[in-house]
């Protein structure tokens, strides 16, 4: 007697990426909900006006990638990022920072903090959609009016931040690193995306994932933005004048 073929099982569908908005502007809120509730791998699921209500929401909604604004009254959109950053609870959460200038020095404070990276509000929509989705892929995020340069140049004028480990503790959470681990770190301080670095050494991007990851663990970074940040202020990399 021949058996039944079971019935092909599909794969369980992505849910998507749950976005949590935050600005002073009620209209600029709208704005964005209305463009990002437009995709289907992604979803508003709460807004706030202050960084207070943003930390409270980013533990209530499961939040996955948090549109933050800077400059906001109370509670601004650094220090609800360090808060964010601080607690282990939120450690899945991604920030993106909205700023009207892409250029200034809020860029470098919102990198120490914990962002993931920043966009200009000025932004066209696809580029903001796909800001969400490369932080939540763990991805860094640099604006493209940003040059790497400019941000090296920043990191290595702004001094200690305060807020983390000195040089000394970095110096000895790199020295964990496997050789090829700290190649790796280079080269992702110098904005180079794991194919290209893949074809800079030879080796496959999945390889180069796996470097990165065990990088990202070893140091402490919570992302790809964050392993630019220890890379740079640690003294491993220096920033280039050109």
């Amino acid at each position: 007697m021949t058996r039944p073929t079971p019935p092909a099982t599909r794969p369980a569908p992505t849910p998507p990426i749950k976005v949590l908005l935050v600005d002073d502007q009620a209209l600029l809120r709208s704005a964005f909900r209305v463009l990002v509730d437009s995709e289907p791998d992604m979803e508003v699921v709460g807004e706030a006006a202050d960084g207070a209500q943003a930390v409270e929401l980013a533990r209530a909604t499961g939040a996955r990638v948090v549109l933050m604004d800077i400059r906001m009254p109370g509670t601004d959109g650094l220090a609800a990022t360090r808060m964010i950053s601080a607690d282990p609870e939120l450690s899945g959460v991604r920030v993106v920072m909205l700023t009207t200038f892409e250029v200034d020095e809020y860029v470098v404070q919102s990198l120490r903090a914990g962002a993931s990276g920043f966009l200009g509000k000025g932004a066209e929509p696809e580029e903001l959609l796909n800001a969400i989705r490369i932080a939540a892929a763990g991805e860094a995020l640099l604006s493209p009016a940003a040059t790497k340069g400019l941000i090296a140049t920043f990191l290595a004028q702004g001094g200690s931040s305060g807020q983390g480990p000195d040089s000394a503790e970095y110096a000895e959470r790199l020295g964990a690193l496997t050789g090829r681990e700290r190649e790796v770190l280079v080269l992702v301080a110098g904005g180079h995306s794991n194919d290209r670095i893949a074809e800079r050494l030879s080796v496959s991007p999945l390889t180069v994932k796996t470097h990165v990851n065990r990088a990202m663990a070893k140091v402490g970074a919570r992302d790809r933005a964050q392993l630019v940040v220890i890379a740079y202020e640690s003294g491993l990399v220096r920033p280039r004048a050109d």
